[in-house]
């Protein structure tokens, strides 16, 4: 007897072929049945006429790293329809970890949730602890650079000795074979801002050499993209290894249409024989820490160094002075976005600035806007973030129509509860994926129905390596999603960013129901996924 049946659905099976009407059957963790299986018996029946069956979503770009720990029911993202996130990206990730500098990196996090406490040191100690509370949904990691960096060198603003950079690629190495299924880099975040381009091609060779990939938030997204794709290009073919272009844009209005010349570079590269794709998300808006408008160096040394520099008023004046002349040493994220189009999303010692724009906190404190941003980063001890209003809704369609762009929030599995139901996040965390379908296949029909099913599963699923996920056949793993094609839609916005999405009414991960009729039902089938 089937464990579950799902009779009478339109079935997009994630690889991009037209949808077929059919009944699928689950046994344990995998499908078993695709075709009439009306004499099957089965434990659950779901009568699905007149609704979508995909492949559970794959987000290839997330950052629930650390609100796992205090939501592993995922709230924001199985609601979406996500049943596999990766993690570890832009830098970011918590582990490896080298007890001399764990406050260091501790200072990477905006959230740190009770009981992430970083007494591990290897990411397979990391992921055996993450693995074994319980999981919504399923957990790919990658090694962060900016972690591999702290490691072996804290926050220092140079380039590594030759031992420190022995310690790097051990360290890679060992996180490859401890779980992780690739390195990742954030370059315009110290201290992974602080490398230069032959450091990060010597520890992609050691990733490449353990088949992982390289997914880099590049150097600069405004003025310095081209080069930036450049450099994303340059290292993929020198250390023979996939490269995956994290949340593609072109940040800063003077720079908008720079997208599709990032994708000729792209595309170029991909006729040269190299795996490059890249990743969007369909807002017009990005989002980080506050701390990421000052310049580079402010942040040599770790986020205390960092806060002992803007109570020095002298320090206060040369960061102004750079800023406002635009010498930051990296991306101008205060001129790309503007202060009227930089919005404080979390600012906990100060929540009536939260949703409210730099310019307009400005005029009511009677201060500059870099200024109210200093006090913020400091109040807040670095945690504070915002949204940035940088972006052109036509790049984002040029990258969206492209058929190697897949889907990737770059947000977090948040829920409207508690602490992670605080301040004015970015909605992409509750609303990525049920946007593509609703705006920008059913209301623009830049993509058809199959294409953007495959740009959220089938697609990620290759760049992966995922042979038994991102497709619907015998024998793939049960990772489903069942949705309303007619009324699926994001409704969580900058104002009220903690809504749900609609039209998701089931969830399948691992041939278990995480949502039925659009509810979480508190099961966690999740696990972390170990590379092929």
């Amino acid at each position: 007897m089937l464990d579950s049946k799902i009779e009478g659905v339109t079935v997009l099976d994630g690889t991009g072929a037209p949808g077929f009407r059919t009944d699928v059957g689950v046994t344990g963790e995998a499908i078993v049945a695709v075709g009439d299986l009306s004499r099957e018996p089965a434990g659950t029946t779901l009568r699905a006429s007149g609704l979508t069956l995909a492949p559970g979503f794959i987000d290839i770009h997330s950052h629930s790293d650390w609100r796992l720990w205090a939501n592993r029911r995922a709230e924001s993202k199985i609601r979406q329809g996500v049943t596999t996130e990766v993690v570890g990206n832009c830098g970011f990730s918590p582990a490896p970890v080298n007890p001399a500098f764990r406050e260091e990196l501790r200072g990477f996090a905006l959230y740190l949730p009770e009981g992430m406490d970083f007494s591990w040191q290897s990411v397979e100690e990391y992921l055996n602890r993450l693995d074994g509370g319980g999981l919504a949904l399923n957990v790919i990691q990658l090694v962060g650079h900016g972690a591999l960096r702290v490691a072996a060198m804290g926050f220092a603003r140079r380039k590594p000795t030759e031992s420190e950079l022995a310690h790097m690629k051990r360290l890679v190495a060992e996180s490859l074979e401890g779980g992780a299924w690739g390195m990742s880099t954030g370059l315009i975040y110290a201290p992974g801002s602080y490398a230069e381009t032959e450091e990060i091609v010597e520890l992609s060779r050691v990733a490449g050499r353990h088949r992982g990939f390289y997914a880099s938030h590049i150097r600069g997204e405004g003025a310095n993209l081209l080069n930036a794709i450049s450099e994303a290009i340059r290292i993929g073919r020198e250390a023979e290894l996939p490269v995956e272009v994290s949340h593609l844009k072109a940040a800063g209005r003077p720079h908008w249409g720079q997208v599709k010349e990032a994708l000729a570079l792209i595309n170029a590269a991909r006729a040269e024989g190299l795996d490059v794709t890249a990743d969007v998300y369909p807002y017009t808006a990005s989002s980080t820490t506050l701390r990421t408008l000052l310049p580079g160096w402010v942040l040599e040394g770790g986020v205390e160094a960092m806060l002992q520099r803007l109570s020095d008023p002298a320090t206060r004046g040369r960061i102004r002075a750079e800023v406002e002349a635009g010498r930051t040493g990296g991306e101008n994220l205060a001129a790309n976005a503007g202060w009227d189009g930089t919005m404080i999303a979390y600012a906990p010692s100060r929540p009536e600035a939260e949703g409210k724009r730099l310019s307009d906190l400005a005029r009511e404190w009677g201060q500059a806007p870099l200024d109210v941003a200093m006090d913020l980063i400091v109040a807040d001890r670095g945690k504070a973030y915002v949204v940035l209003f940088q972006l052109d809704e036509a790049d984002l369609t040029v990258a969206l129509a492209d058929p190697h762009v897949m889907i990737g929030s770059d947000g977090s599995a948040l829920s409207p509860h508690g602490e992670l139901g605080r301040g004015r996040p970015h909605p992409r965390s509750y609303g990525t994926f049920p946007r593509v379908l609703a705006r920008y296949w059913r209301d623009q029909r830049l993509l058809s129905l199959e294409q953007a099913v495959h740009k959220m599963t089938g697609l990620p699923a290759k760049k992966l390596g995922l042979k038994d996920r991102g497709v619907i056949r015998v024998g793939a793993k049960a990772d489903l999603v069942i949705f309303n094609h007619k009324t699926v839609t994001d409704l969580a916005t900058y104002e009220e960013p903690h809504r749900y999405p609609a039209g998701i009414e089931y969830v399948f991960v691992n041939g278990r129901l995480v949502i039925k009729a659009g509810e979480h039902t508190g099961s966690l089938p999740g696990r972390v996924l170990t590379p092929p």
